[in-house]
């Protein structure tokens, strides 16, 4: 029988025939692809004839092309739609690609050819794309070990291996805790809930098949939750289940890995030469160093903490004004936030969220992109992995850009969160290759035959990984090594970031807000009080942010710790954490960081783009018009359709002529008058 992942691919722009392809069809695919890149990094480095661009960083390029498409299905799969055997395949893979990876970076034969292509760059008569490919696989192999020879080459291969199979572990952990704790609710326990919220409850319980109404860990139901049920002890109850994901003790408990994935990273940055695993990760991004990082976040820290006391006190009054004794507790914050919001700004969310459905809200965020760029989505048929999936074709002025593949809604099969991949990535190395773009996110399912509502907090996600799907859609680039996000990470987030900026634009609210059952545009006064909260609650959100990016820092800027935990406590007693506020991500279920080393030291990297978007949509406030054509076009052609082919620095400054201070994001955030 024939392997439908190894086959040509008839679907429509090339799609993963998800109809097509069993879970049982990856293993012998993955086996097989791995093969084949085995034998061209073999024909690369044995070629008899002289390195040069075309054979040797060109080839290297296109080496992996099987092992891509394959892996791009597989993991777009494990991450949105996970069952046990996705989960043992995944197990699986992590040493074999961990494996073939250190196979490729300690070719001594291609290392070699690769600093002869490096030692005649001058000679050569690249261009700048070309010269940028070339110095990024050099440093890339170098910081992979090639330099590195004996005992200092095995123990960096163990280490690599072993991480890649504790990021794995991590994270199907983290997916097992979510998946498994829901909170059955009888009718008593609805008091204060809306109706929205009432129905994402039951929605989730037909899901869990629990028999009426349940809490579950899913973000997008236990925030709602946390705000509006008036019974704090089931308040306190789904919070700490909430907080304890990953440190439940048993078999998915994530506080030995967190520790060992410390320690490997420590040993693999000193045996590359560097003091801490911090100093390595930070070199190739636009921070550079740990200091810069600590400096950025302290300049945020003061003011937020300032304004987050502040708020605690008003809130522990109300707290005690309802009769309860004692402090502002973690399970309170949401639900008295909630109650002074709806005081301070007449705005309550369950108002609010009729307002905001999910189709129109997609809408809004395509015809943004039809007003800057002239991006137009067709829905389109085709082969999905699960039948919430959507598609859509993109085009502009009649050529197709890319496939937009939407995954909206939460299930116990998905990762938590929010995330943007790319299934293809665009590229001219092997003709015109156009992206499959997928945004996942997990909000809540309507019942059947209902209309999604969102939170505003919901809708900026939604826009916000739609900016990062730009960034991959409006690549234009010649090798995939530099498409679209493959930037540095402190840079990736600053298309994603800013692309929300649309979403508060009142002209933008005006024409899509419009109401679930009447069709009713929002009325102007709930606008002006929806935009007129945009900062309320400010000092929490930048405190339960910025709180974990000290801690991400501080655990792998110097020796790694023996207890993270316990780091953990020592970090947060030390900058002053308030009692009432935990981090938005604690060790044991901190994805970002311990789920593969994307945002390890680099979960700053959200704020350090934040202070490049604030100023970057300056640029169209300073012109009068959120849509100015010229505006636009410019930060296509500087910043969305550049990828990895320019310094991420040497982009801004060509977009705006300078870098941004910090002013901008204090302004945005509310937070410029704080103490």
């Amino acid at each position: 029988m024939t392997n439908p992942l190894l086959e040509t691919w008839t679907t429509p722009f090339g799609l993963p025939p998800f109809d097509l392809i069993s879970d049982d069809d990856f293993m012998p695919a993955v086996e097989t692809a791995l093969t084949q890149s085995r034998a061209n990094i073999a024909a690369i480095a044995e070629n008899p004839d002289a390195p040069d661009f075309a054979n040797t960083i060109e080839a290297l390029e296109r080496a992996d092309e099987q092992l891509s498409r394959v892996l791009g299905a597989f993991y777009n799969l494990a991450g949105a739609d996970s069952n046990p055997k996705r989960e043992e395949l995944q197990r699986s893979f992590a040493p074999m690609l961990s494996a073939y990876s250190s196979e490729v970076s300690e070719n001594k034969a291609l290392f070699a050819r690769i600093e002869t292509v490096w030692d005649a760059r001058d000679d050569l008569d690249l261009t700048d794309e070309q010269q940028r490919v070339l110095m990024l696989t050099r440093r890339g192999f170098v910081r992979a070990g090639a330099q590195l020879e004996g005992a200092k080459a095995d123990d960096l291969r163990e280490v690599t291996s072993r991480l890649s199979v504790l990021g794995t572990d991590f994270m199907q952990n983290l997916l097992a805790d979510e998946r498994d704790w829901f909170m059955k609710l009888s009718d008593d326990d609805l008091t204060g809930l809306p109706d929205f919220v009432v129905a994402s409850a039951k929605a989730a319980g037909e899901e869990k098949d629990a028999g009426g109404p349940v809490v579950t860990l899913s973000r997008s139901l236990i925030v709602p939750f946390l705000q509006f049920s008036d019974r704090r002890d089931l308040r306190q109850k789904a919070y700490e289940a909430w907080g304890a994901r990953g440190a439940n003790g048993g078999e998915t408990d994530n506080r030995a890995i967190a520790a060992e994935t410390l320690k490997l990273r420590q040993k693999r940055a000193e045996l590359l030469g560097y003091d801490s695993f911090a100093d390595f990760k930070l070199e190739t991004e636009m921070a550079g160093t740990p200091d810069a990082v600590r400096d950025l976040l302290m300049q945020v820290w003061t003011p937020a903490k300032a304004a987050a006391e502040a708020d605690a006190a008003v809130l522990e009054r109300m707290l005690h004004a309802d009769g309860f004794d004692g402090p502002l507790e973690p399970w309170d914050w949401r639900y008295y936030s909630e109650k002074r919001r709806k005081e301070l700004h007449d705005l309550d969310e369950a108002e609010l969220k009729p307002y905001l459905q999910l189709d129109r809200m997609i809408e809004a965020a395509f015809d943004c992109a039809n007003r800057l760029f002239g991006l137009s989505f067709k829905p389109i048929d085709g082969p999905v992995y699960h039948p919430d999936v959507r598609l859509w074709e993109v085009t502009r002025d009649g050529a197709h850009i890319a496939v937009f593949i939407g995954d909206y809604f939460a299930r116990g099969s998905k990762r938590s969160g929010a995330w943007c991949a790319a299934m293809r990535s665009q590229q001219r190395l092997s003709g015109d290759v156009r992206p499959l773009v997928v945004n996942v996110c997990n909000f809540a399912k309507p019942a059947q035959g209902q209309p999604a509502l969102l939170s505003y907090d919901d809708a900026r996600t939604l826009f916000h990984e739609f900016g990062h799907a730009l960034h991959q859609m409006l690549s234009d680039v010649t090798y995939e090594s530099i498409s679209g996000t493959s930037v540095a990470r402190d840079f990736v987030e600053l298309p994603s970031q800013l692309y929300e900026h649309w979403l508060e634009v009142p002209a933008v609210l005006a024409a899509f807000a419009t109401h679930a059952d009447t069709g009713a545009p929002m009325p102007d006064d709930l606008l002006q009080r929806m935009l007129g909260a945009a900062t309320y609650d400010m000092g929490f959100q930048t405190v339960e942010y910025v709180a974990s990016a000290l801690v991400d820092l501080g655990f792998h800027d110097g020796p790694a710790p023996a207890d993270p935990m316990q780091k953990q406590t020592e970090i947060l007693e030390e900058i002053g954490m308030p009692r009432a506020i935990r981090m938005r991500h604690a060790t044991p279920h901190f994805a970002h960081v311990f789920a593969g080393d994307g945002y390890s030291s680099g979960y700053y990297s959200y704020m350090w783009s934040e202070v490049m978007d604030a100023d970057a949509f300056a640029a169209f406030e300073e012109v009068g018009n959120p849509f100015d054509p010229a505006t636009a076009k410019l930060l296509e052609e500087t910043v969305l359709s550049s990828g990895g082919s320019v310094d991420a620095a040497e982009l801004y400054k060509s977009f705006r002529g300078r870098l941004p201070g910090v002013e901008a994001l204090l302004k945005g955030r509310g937070l410029d008058k704080a103490a």
